[in-house]
């Protein structure tokens, strides 16, 4: 190969699309990642990174576009990080994502032509989002912003309106802004670590289109917040509550443990899978309502319960998944890390009047061999839905020991699910009867997959 080097400009043929949103095209056998680009697209580069085996470059010229390149639904899609593919036509969005699981599950897996089923496409591709939460700034004149940090940085860019949010909320935006710059409440500084308010952060129920706004800031002295919040609830008939979510740390995370309800109540009730939720400002529910329904019903068609079987829900929040397979199986039992969730579960539970589900707070790891030791009858079915990292060891170690006959393992990163299904196959003699792929997140790279293991 010849020699290449940082500056040069290279014509490349984009092929692919990488599981971190780049463009892919080869140039003299090496790998090239290329941002904002669409396969089918010919460009000229400039190279910002050359090693030996691979290269990062920016687009120069677009020299012919892709027949799969559209233009995208956002004004600001080339600035924001927020959304990468809204270039690329749904359809191949659609065969990348396929193409991630299948990848993974072949190269770190290590699983010979695993059986990938066709992804479940989303039917609305835009406008899905029922939560946004959006970072705070100021403009150099003064001005409150809010939107999303352009990708690699920590530039803000401002918003007043956001295509893949449920639509019901973009009047919210620009308002919202304009009153937080009116009432001269402070913007959180990160570097400085003054000013109060650091984010804020909208949720809708899809299908009660009750609504929820919450203010994270880094204390709770907001001049006049009371008569704002009720200004709010008078502008925006579905907004049942504003609250104010306390983060005074010197952290990424975006939300503090305290919240506390200002005017209305600090939750919506959302209606999912037939069953109807409490869902609070910091709950964790799937950003996709409709996706998430459509997943659940093919986890239901999988198993097939009886009523008869016992079943673990590890990673459980609120009982998204635990209650209505709850509905359908002898007794299931959530385990979940965060108290507050498990609070949510139970709340949730009785709610719908299910009674033969539990919910236990702590570590999964710790909790699964303790949880199943304590059951009357033998574990049936563990589901799991870990966080992006995926499973600890230990819950691998005490899924491996308990060896329930069926595992549901649910993920939003193809990469450590493929790892760990790899130790549970290796390790626990499990089989990986299938995999089905879901479109949770349309113009992203992101994809949840569902996967179906077997003693």
């Amino acid at each position: 190969m010849d020699q290449w080097q940082q500056g040069e400009t290279i014509d490349l043929a984009i092929t692919d699309l990488s599981s971190s949103g780049d463009g892919l095209g080869r140039w003299q056998e090496r790998v090239v990642f290329v941002p904002d680009t669409v396969p089918g697209d010919t460009v000229r580069a400039r190279l910002v990174q050359a090693k030996p085996t691979f290269g990062r470059a920016k687009v120069r010229q677009l020299l012919s576009p892709s027949p799969d390149r559209v233009r995208a639904a956002c004004i600001v899609a080339d600035k924001c990080g927020g959304c990468q593919w809204q270039s690329v036509r749904y359809p191949a969005q659609l065969v990348a994502k396929q193409q991630q699981v299948t990848d993974a599950l072949t190269r770190i897996g290590g699983f010979e032509a695993p059986t990938v089923l066709p992804i479940l496409a989303a039917d609305a591709p835009l406008g899905y989002r029922n939560k946004a939460t959006y970072p705070l700034g100021r403009s150099p004149e003064g001005q409150v912003k809010a939107g999303y940090f352009r990708q690699g940085s920590h530039k803000l860019v401002n918003l007043n309106q956001c295509p893949v949010q449920d639509e019901r909320l973009n009047p919210m935006l620009a308002e919202v802004k304009r009153d937080i710059q009116d009432r001269g409440w402070s913007i959180y500084n990160e570097t400085k670590h003054q000013g109060r308010l650091r984010h804020l952060a909208l949720r809708i129920g899809r299908r009660t289109g009750q609504q929820l706004l919450t203010l994270v800031s880094t204390a709770p002295n907001l001049k006049d917040i009371e008569l704002q919040a009720q200004e709010w609830r008078d502008r925006y008939p579905e907004l049942v509550g504003v609250c104010v979510n306390l983060n005074p740390d010197k952290t990424n995370a975006i939300f503090g443990a305290e919240t506390l309800a200002i005017d209305g109540v600090p939750y919506i009730e959302e209606i999912f899978a037939g069953l109807r939720f409490y869902i609070h400002a910091t709950t964790f529910f799937q950003v996709n309502t409709e996706q998430a329904e459509q997943i659940l019903q093919i986890i239901v068609d999988e198993l097939q319960l009886s009523g008869s079987e016992t079943l673990i829900d590890a990673y459980c929040g609120v009982g998204t998944l635990t209650l209505p397979l709850a509905q359908k199986a002898k007794r299931c039992l959530g385990l979940e890390v965060q108290p507050e969730a498990v609070a949510q579960g139970l709340a949730n539970a009785g709610l719908n009047g299910i009674d033969n589900v539990e919910f236990r707070a702590g570590d999964v790891g710790e909790l699964l061999p303790l949880a199943a030791a304590s059951l009357a009858d033998a574990v049936d079915i563990v589901v799991l839905d870990p966080p992006r990292k995926g499973c600890d060891r230990t819950v691998l170690d005490a899924l491996i020991e308990l060896h329930p006959p069926r595992i549901v393992y649910m993920s939003c990163d193809p990469a450590t699910l493929a790892r760990d299904l790899k130790v549970l196959r290796e390790e626990g003699g499990y089989t990986l009867a299938k995999a089905q792929p879901a479109d949770f997140f349309p113009q992203t790279p992101h994809v949840e997959c569902v996967a179906f293991l077997v003693a």
